[in-house]
């Protein structure tokens, strides 16, 4: 059966989260140890999370969760139109070059546009509200990924060729529930792979980048300073929020320089999300079958969901 075209699939103009997926050509270990060669490109998977964290600052989208694994990539991505329609020309036309530009700093990085640069870009209205729509576009935003990835790999094995298997595969997800067992899953990845035993241990993922901040909390006594560290860390501070509604508003007050917005996309805290996802970890682990955490029951119970269904939604 054919695969829907992705135009289809993804509005332009509405917020939607979407879970993206793209797979090494045949599934290689392109990321990882090679069996065969016993190479190691395991250092890849590093450029792909530090792409990701790049892309978060220039592109109007909130990245909600990610897992580089050793042949694919998972990613979760809300894009915000109505965020990117309030960005001024010169905004728009300076992060179109900071993808695109013309002229690098010698460690590869975008260099400082000139006055002229930012009037070219804004000269034609016509291109301008393309550039506009495309800061929010999934697909620029894994375009913008992929072909740099794969450029970047190609120039180390001296080779041309494909990375990536093709397109990457795009799923929209409807609600909140969708939402937090799409998380889970691409936060388990390892675990759930045997690479790794617990979330905290799960390299290159979304979980273990938010659990270090949560960790770092603890060396600062206010609660706003803690807030501050949990959803603005060094680590996870370019990932959306997970907390729709904080208790202390204010640290959503906090300007994001590192991501789009402080949106939050769930109906818990980070605890409660680490507490069910610790519980989810023990209950899909083969031979780990772990009792069922008294905390649990009313999040799923939340999500309008039961612990089989719910273990269901994420094994798929």
């Amino acid at each position: 059966m054919a695969r829907v075209n992705r135009r289809e699939v993804l509005a332009v103009d509405e917020i939607q989260v979407v879970h993206c997926i793209n797979r090494c050509v045949r599934r290689g270990f392109l990321c990882g140890v090679d069996s065969l060669t016993g190479k190691d490109y395991e250092h890849r998977r590093q450029w792909m999370r530090n792409r990701l964290e790049f892309l978060a600052g220039v592109f109007g989208i909130d990245v909600l969760g990610f897992s580089v694994m050793s042949n694919h990539l998972h990613v979760i991505l809300r894009n915000r139109p109505d965020v990117v329609k309030t960005w001024s020309d010169e905004q728009i036309a300076r992060r179109w070059w900071n993808l695109f530009p013309t002229r690098r700093n010698k460690d590869g990085s975008p260099a400082e546009p000139a006055e002229i640069d930012l009037k070219v870009l804004m000269a034609d209205a016509k291109v301008l509200a393309e550039l506009r729509a495309r800061l929010s576009s999934v697909s620029w935003f894994m375009r913008c990924t992929s072909e740099v990835i794969a450029r970047m790999a190609n120039a180390e094995d001296e080779c041309t060729g494909r990375f990536w298997e093709g397109r990457f595969r795009a799923t929209v997800l409807p609600d909140e529930s969708a939402i937090a067992a799409c998380m889970a899953y691409v936060d388990l990845n390892p675990v759930r792979a045997g690479l790794a035993a617990t979330p905290e241990q799960s390299d290159f993922t979304s979980v273990q980048e938010r659990i270090a901040d949560l960790k770092s909390a603890d060396e600062v006594s206010t609660p706003d300073a803690k807030d501050v560290r949990i959803e603005h860390g060094k680590k996870a501070g370019w990932l959306a929020p997970v907390e729709l509604d904080p208790k202390r508003k204010k640290v959503r007050e906090k300007s994001p320089s590192r991501r789009t917005s402080n949106r939050g996309c769930l109906f818990m805290s980070l605890p409660e999300y680490l507490q069910l996802l610790d519980w989810t970890g023990r209950q899909l682990k083969p031979g780990k079958r772990g009792s069922v955490a008294k905390s649990v029951p009313p999040i799923l119970e939340r999500l309008n969901l039961s612990a089989e269904l719910w273990l269901q939604v994420v094994e798929q």
